[in-house]
């Protein structure tokens, strides 16, 4: 339940200047208001499924939407039964909306939207009705570029340059082909981030959400109330970061979806509880900001945020 201070689940991911809502329970339209970004770029919507605290604030949304010019369509993705809310909310409330809105329901695990350079992948989890994970991962990056090495190789700074960088083979002004790899490190991974709620704590969803470089995940309850998490099909705090951990690469977990039984000072004994499993945890807070580094890849230091 929303609650003074603590809305419903809604994550926000921009990455390039596009935006993408993962959930949008009551009040997201109320923080996407506070927040200095540009949320009439939010391009597709992914729902995890079709409890209220998860969908109620997306017909606001879609009317929110109608009063800035958009010439982009909305997607929309999410279980079965996502295309008859929508539209059952649209015909009911008698909306305005000025922009396509595609919505696509997702019937097996997959790749379900894609764009340059990455692409949003589903996988099932275990609710007490049609409930979806998601994930959305960059495609890998070409290594660093040594301009020392081209210029060993007797290539003049230039377009030259540029065309190995992107992957071609070029030739020398004497005539050498030089490859990519010889002046290029090793190739660098993209990013990945990951949103998994509602669902009890299964192995599979390690995988899914290996290598992430921020899992949001669903810690409701504390470890003491394990029982009642296994019976509503949710997961504990501690739970969480057993998944994160057995996953490996995941460098940061961010807690979401608390049972309104905990107050704030009530909440830090979740956060300690998956601590002790995984270190890398933190609380997720209402408009709580994680910016998602590039990772070099041949040091494995920071590339800078994005």
């Amino acid at each position: 339940m929303p609650l003074p201070g603590r809305h419903l689940t809604s994550v926000l991911l921009r990455r390039e200047g596009e935006l993408f809502l993962f959930d949008g329970g009551e009040g997201t339209q109320v923080s996407l208001r506070r927040l200095n970004l540009r949320w009439k770029k939010i391009s597709a919507i992914f729902i995890s499924h079709t409890h209220a605290d998860h969908v109620t604030g997306i017909p606001g949304l879609l009317m929110l939407s109608s009063q800035v010019d958009r010439g982009d369509p909305l997607y929309i993705y999410g279980p079965p039964r996502i295309a008859e809310y929508i539209e059952t909310s649209r015909r009911v409330l008698d909306m305005y909306i000025n922009y396509e809105i595609v919505v696509k329901e997702i019937p097996e695990a997959g790749v379900v939207h894609q764009g340059e350079g990455f692409r949003v992948r589903s996988f099932p989890l275990r609710h007490t009705k049609p409930c979806l994970g998601y994930t959305l991962e960059e495609e890998g990056r070409p290594g660093i570029f040594h301009p020392e090495r081209a210029e060993a190789l007797g290539l003049p700074r230039g377009p030259l340059w540029a065309r190995l960088q992107s992957g071609e083979n070029v030739s020398t002004p004497g005539g050498r082909v030089v490859h990519p790899r010889e002046v290029l490190g090793e190739p660098r991974p993209g990013r990945k981030f990951s949103f998994v709620t509602d669902t009890l704590a299964f192995p599979e969803i390690s995988g899914e959400v290996a290598g992430s470089d921020l899992f949001v995940c669903e810690g409701m309850f504390e470890k003491d109330l394990e029982e009642s998490a296994r019976e509503k099909k949710h997961m504990t705090a501690e739970q969480a970061a057993r998944i994160a951990s057995a996953a490996g690469g995941i460098r940061k977990l961010a807690l979401i979806h608390y049972s309104p039984r905990y107050n704030e000072y009530n909440l830090k004994g979740l956060l300690k509880e998956a601590q002790r499993v995984f270190p890398e945890t933190v609380l997720t807070r209402d408009r709580m900001v994680f910016p998602i580094d590039f990772i070099d890849g041949e040091d494995g230091n920071s590339a800078g945020e994005r």
